[in-house]
């Protein structure tokens, strides 16, 4: 007969003690929670006292600095503690930016002249020299409070030729995608990064999980889809604010020679001054290179004269072409339009309807394409101006979808998110598609009544302008009467109506010189003279060379008085004009705050009977017609 099992309470006692310590320890472990489809804060992640900052250089896969060796980009990382102590892994949410360390100081001078005739040869700004800000190992603490203590990493980096990154700004050049790359493939363990920009000691992202997202505004907004653009792994979403897609959309406009909102005269070679802060080193070439140090231009001693040299005073003064404000091969290949075929990460995008900077275009065309392509995408519009990030709650559910893999559904959402004119930019309205897929077009025409009328009328005859830049297009706007705009509007609107896509235009004209400025501006009139919000008054604008008519690769002078036909889509807007206002389409040439200022006296006449405005109305004709009433 077997005894009875004696229990040992003094193993068992230990085993407990050792199951309470095991699970007590597992439970304080730090890990990202999740609620509602949205990463929470972690109290255990936010304690910026504790957290590990520290620098480093990746290694690339180009030399632009002259030296014959592979640029370095100059990355800092900010991280939980618990990175180390506890081995936790992560996810990234990585900023690059050209204006870490600091830009260029000045005023006019460092603009090109705008007044003078179009298609004349004037002299170039000055040059100025930027002067290097900040210290290692910090290059910025931007986005660490927000996306930390919500269970991510954060990492930023200097774009080529700023900061202590190495190689040449180019402005939207192959560098500017491959830098992020390179940084990505690192964080993936696909690159090797150094504690030093030329030492050989190697720093591994041990606490990567491989699953980087992106995001930043302006410039900063550019480098992710720059870097989405070369299709590298680990790269999961982007989140560009206000992105400028395309350098020639930036600086031209259906072939004119057009300055962004608020920096009159500024050009691609203008911007590259601006941000160059990095190079001040000698160059020091590679016992590997092919170049003899005693061979190198005296120039190039130093590596910002090299970029110089290179890139800005041969690459950008060769194509940049202020004469003609052609497309070319040079623009061709700033516009990131032509390099999406790798493209997979999934895109969030955010604009401003009302960004005269970067213009709402901009994130329009890369949106549609990626729709195209089958690439999950959202767009986020707002009424004000540049910048504007989306929701928090937006933002966050895209990175916790596709950087932790919660299965939140966010890719089922509505694809457009529009704030309306008086509601708050966290409270957007959802719609199935921008533009609205209840849009669809409705054709104005004009008379010579200075109406602009869904019936078309034969024989309004012609009506000619005389430019003159030094009439801003709000006054032109705003004038009763004006030999130097045409203005045509509706009637009274008795009801609101909704605009939704992009607007087109038609215009037949002639000049009496062989090149001029055509501007167009939308409005609602009357015009608002009070507390006026950016959503009043201009609905949208846009801008043309006549010249390039037939094609915008190739522009041809005028013959004085001959009739040219172009059409042009306006800036896209998505906008409510209320009851008692009129649409008013206004023709005139040389817009104060856009174009170059030749000297006044060019006559634009138009004819009535070849031109038209096409309007993207929700619930098309029979809206519009209500919307008068009719």
């Amino acid at each position: 007969m077997k005894k009875p099992y004696k229990l040992n309470t003094t193993l068992f006692s230990f085993f407990i003690f050792t199951i309470s310590f095991l699970s007590a320890f597992a439970q304080e472990k730090a890990m990202p929670i999740f609620k509602d489809g949205e990463a929470q804060i972690v109290e255990a992640f936010n304690t910026p006292d504790k957290w590990i900052r520290h620098d480093l250089f990746v290694e690339t896969e180009f030399d632009t600095d002259g030296d014959g060796k592979l640029d370095r980009m100059h990355v800092s990382v900010t991280r939980p503690f618990q990175t180390d102590t506890e081995s936790l892994k992560l996810p990234v949410i990585y900023v690059s930016s050209p204006y870490f360390a600091g830009v260029a100081q000045g005023g006019n001078e460092l603009f090109w002249n705008v007044k003078h005739e179009l298609g004349e040869q004037v002299k170039g700004p000055i040059h100025p020299e930027v002067k290097r800000v900040g210290k290692r190992p910090i290059i910025s603490n931007s986005h660490i409070k927000k996306w930390i203590p919500r269970g991510y990493i954060v990492v930023h980096s200097s774009s080529p030729g700023t900061g202590l990154s190495q190689g040449s700004p180019t402005v939207g050049g192959q560098n500017e995608s491959l830098a992020p790359k390179s940084v990505i493939d690192w964080l993936c363990g696909r690159a090797k990064g150094y504690t030093e920009p030329y030492g050989n000691k190697t720093v591994e992202a041990f606490w990567s999980t491989g699953k980087v997202g992106m995001t930043g505004t302006s410039y900063n907004g550019t480098i992710p889809l720059a870097a989405a653009t070369t299709g590298v792994d680990g790269l999961e979403a982007i989140i560009p604010i206000a992105p400028n897609t395309s350098y020639y959309h930036y600086y031209r406009s259906n072939g004119l020679v057009r300055s962004p909102g608020g920096y009159l005269g500024e050009d691609i070679d203008v911007l590259y001054d601006f941000i160059h802060s990095g190079g001040e080193e000698p160059i020091i070439p590679n016992s590997n290179t092919k170049i003899n140090d005693a061979k190198i231009p005296k120039a190039y001693k130093n590596k910002r004269a090299y970029s110089n040299e290179v890139i800005r005073d041969t690459e950008m003064k060769n194509g940049m072409d202020r004469i003609t404000g052609d497309y070319n091969n040079f623009w061709a290949g700033r516009d990131y339009l032509n390099h999406m075929a790798p493209m997979k990460a999934a895109l969030l995008m955010s604009h401003g309807f009302n960004d005269w900077n970067v213009m709402p275009e901009h994130s329009y065309r890369i949106y549609k394409k990626a729709r195209e392509m089958g690439i999950p995408s959202q767009i986020y519009y707002h009424q004000f101006g540049h910048g504007g990030p989306p929701p928090i709650t937006m933002m966050n559910r895209w990175f916790t979808r596709y950087l932790h893999g919660i299965e939140n559904g966010v890719e089922n959402d509505a694809k457009a998110w529009i704030v309306r004119e008086n509601d708050k930019t966290d409270q957007p309205t959802a719609y199935k598609e921008y533009p609205n897929p209840d849009a669809s077009p409705v054709t104005l025409y004009l008379n010579s009544a200075g109406k602009l009328s869904i019936e078309k009328q034969k024989k309004q005859g012609k009506e000619t302008l005389v430019d003159d830049y030094n009439f801003s297009g709000t006054d032109l706007a705003k004038s009763n009467n004006s030999k130097n705009r045409l203005l045509y509007v509706t009637p009274i609107l008795k009801e609101d109506l909704h605009i939704s896509g992009v607007p087109e235009t038609t215009i037949k004209l002639a000049s009496s010189k062989p090149a001029a400025n055509l501007s167009i501006w939308l409005v609602s009139l009357p015009w608002n003279e009070g507390k006026v919000k950016i959503t009043d008054n201009i609905i949208t604008r846009g801008w043309a060379d006549p010249q390039n008519y037939k094609s915008l690769t190739e522009s041809k002078p005028l013959k004085p008085g001959k009739f040219y036909e172009l059409t042009f889509n306006l800036q896209p807007d998505d906008q409510v004009i209320k009851a008692g206002q009129q649409i008013g389409l206004m023709i005139f040439s040389s817009d104060q705050e856009f174009t170059l200022h030749p000297k006044p006296g060019t006559e634009l006449t138009v004819d009535l009977d070849g031109t038209s405005l096409t309007l993207p109305v929700v619930g098309g004709v029979e809206s519009f017609n209500t919307s008068l009433g009719n």
